[in-house]
Formats: C-alpha cells, structure tokens, sequence
C-alpha cells in the first residue's frame, strides 16, 4: 500500500477549533474505549484539564484532511512531577502498517526539543510497544503493571 502525505499541526487547547477537538475525541474513543475494549472516562474532570492546559501541546496528523494520529505532550507537573510526558498516543486503524506511528513519535520528540529542551519524557507505554519505543531511544524503568487492566511499562527519553 502506498504511503499518503500526512500534514502535521501542533496547537495549544484554545487554537482546536470545534471540528479538531471532536475529531480527537472521536479517535481517541474509536481506538481505546471502543477498539481495546477499555471503557475509562476519557474525559473525566482531572484528566480532562490536562487537555485543556495552557502548556499542553495537542499534535494532530491528517492523511486526506482525515485526523489520522494524534497525541499530546503535557508539560512537567501534569502527569509526573519531575517529567515531560506523552500522552493519548493513537493511530487510526485505517492508517496503520506505514509507519505513522513512528512519524507521530518523531514529530513529537521535534516538538519536544522545540518547547521542552534538556527535558526528560515519561510515558506510560503499552508493554507491547516496548520495541516501537525504544526503536525511538525510550528505555524501560519498571516493571509491567496494570492500567486500565491493560499491561504497561514507565520509559523515559531524555530530550537532546
């Protein structure tokens, strides 16, 4: 299958317009609620802020004018207090097999050397995508444990 271009936009909260911020939503559920079959509160009071935050950057990927990849990069102090962090990684299911993921993950990791430099990023990683991360230079720091009853692992990045 032949790659599509992917666009890339990196917006605060207050610049998504309607569309994008229900297109976000929308992919987020499509794929962890409804796809993993997880039902969370995505959108559940604490949580949520950290969407809005002024420092979180929202980093959407569009195939087609289709949102096709999406995450956000939460600034120190929202999810861990001593780290940076990547969050709501996803790719739609249609998009999958290109290589997207990884553009999504190089794209951020631009982004973070961007806003963030000299920082450390944490994540809570899927433990099945322990290879996809650290293909990127993420290192493993504990042991699998649940969330959401799904298995993930902590990996930190340091930002150069």
């Amino acid at each position: 299958m032949m790659n599509k271009e992917t666009t890339w936009q990196a917006k605060p909260f207050n610049d998504l317009s309607v569309d994008q911020l229900y297109e976000l939503l929308k992919l987020r559920i499509d794929v962890f609620v409804v796809e993993q079959n997880c039902p969370y509160p995505d959108l559940d009071g604490e949580k949520d802020c950290l969407d809005r935050h002024s420092d979180t950057i929202h980093l959407l990927g569009y195939q087609e004018g289709t949102l096709v990849a999406y995450l956000r990069i939460l600034s120190k102090g929202q999810s861990y207090p001593n780290y940076i962090s990547l969050g709501r990684v996803v790719t739609a299911m249609p998009a999958r097999s290109n290589g997207l993921g990884h553009k999504l993950i190089e794209q951020a990791l631009i982004l973070c050397r961007t806003h963030f430099p000299d920082e450390i990023i944490k994540i809570s990683a899927q433990e099945h995508l322990k290879h996809f991360y650290q293909q990127h230079g993420f290192k493993q720091v504990s042991a699998m444990y649940l969330e959401d009853g799904i298995p993930h692992i902590a990996m930190l990045y340091q930002v150069h």
